[in-house]
């Protein structure tokens, strides 16, 4: 394995359902649609099954997916 590779650090790939989320590529954090900011999986609670996307707050998923 190349010592830059890191299967289980950097950003995760999930799959975002109405009850939870999937991973797809094993990561330490998602990055926020809205923010940019990286969300650690332990801390993640707010995203899009829509949009497939993930956000750091309530405040910024409603700012979102207002209508």
């Amino acid at each position: 394995m190349n010592k830059n590779s890191t299967p289980s650090g950097g950003e995760a790939k999930l799959h975002y359902g109405p009850s939870g989320f999937r991973v797809l590529r094993a990561g330490q954090f998602v990055t926020c649609a809205m923010s940019g900011v990286q969300i650690a999986l332990e801390e993640l609670r707010y995203w899009s099954v829509e949009h497939q996307e993930p956000y750091a707050t309530a405040q910024l998923a409603t700012e979102r997916l207002k209508p």
